[in-house]
């Protein structure tokens, strides 16, 4: 399960894909609805016409991003102005409403209403088991987290394609004297440090969900794992990074 097969369907393929689909969201009556593990991008109200594409969660999470989504009032979304410019509800910072389709913990795949500016690893811990227990760990989703935040930081330094395993194993990157561009570049070493820490066949899991921020199932498809033991993966990956880290 190496890095390379993995990363090769994402970035720029999908980015790509998100950007012929942003551009079709512009035409008047196009809308984006969820169908099965994907999303059906529509010109029109005709269902009987076929989809003008398919899109996979990776590519939805793009157009989440760039140029945003708003609930459609017949169902699905719509292009938004920008989720950021976006005013979000009072008190609830962050928060763009919409509909995912889900597995539940007996493995019953559902519609649920879910906010789609939410991270994967947020919207994990919040679920429980058959006996209510949480899916992850505090320490758990505070690491996923860490890596995300990390990823974020080191920006275009950090896209999906490059080559991790390249990078110094070290770096903290706290200096306040640090610019801009050092300050990704230490985010860019801190994200192979902390995926060296994971190792080969969780780090894979890592990649996907906390950097493409493709939903558990997806991954699971997408990595070739059983069926519902993506859950399994991810918090073995989680827990070695939330020993490098130091939470627990």
């Amino acid at each position: 399960m190496g890095l390379t097969p993995m990363t090769q369907d994402l970035a720029p393929h999908d980015d790509r894909i998100a950007s012929r689909a942003a551009a079709a969201l512009s035409r008047p009556g196009a809308y984006l609805e969820a169908e099965g593990e994907g999303y059906r991008l529509r010109t029109g109200p005709d269902r009987r016409r076929r989809p003008l594409m398919t899109l996979t969660e990776a590519q939805f999470l793009l157009l989440v991003a760039e140029p945003g989504l708003k609930p459609r009032p017949q169902g699905g979304w719509i292009a938004a102005a920008s989720i950021a410019r976006a005013a979000p509800p009072p008190g609830r910072p962050g928060v763009v409403l919409g509909e995912r389709v889900v597995v539940e913990p007996d493995g019953v795949r559902a519609t649920r209403v879910a906010n789609l500016g939410e991270s994967p690893i947020a919207w994990l811990a919040r679920r429980r088991d058959a006996s209510g227990q949480p899916w992850l760990s505090a320490a758990e989703a505070a690491a996923g987290e860490r890596l995300r935040d990390d990823f974020q930081r080191a920006g275009t330094v950090g896209r999906l394609t490059m080559d991790w395993s390249g990078m110094p194993a070290s770096g903290s990157g706290g200096g306040v004297r640090l610019d801009p561009a050092e300050r990704a570049r230490a985010a860019k070493a801190r994200v192979a440090s902390a995926l060296a820490a994971a190792g080969p066949g969780l780090r894979e899991m890592l990649e996907r969900i906390c950097f493409a921020g493709s939903a558990l199932e997806a991954a699971e498809r997408n990595l070739g794992l059983p069926r519902r033991s993506g859950k399994t993966v991810l918090k073995l990956a989680l827990g070695r990074l939330a020993s490098h880290y130091g939470l627990v």
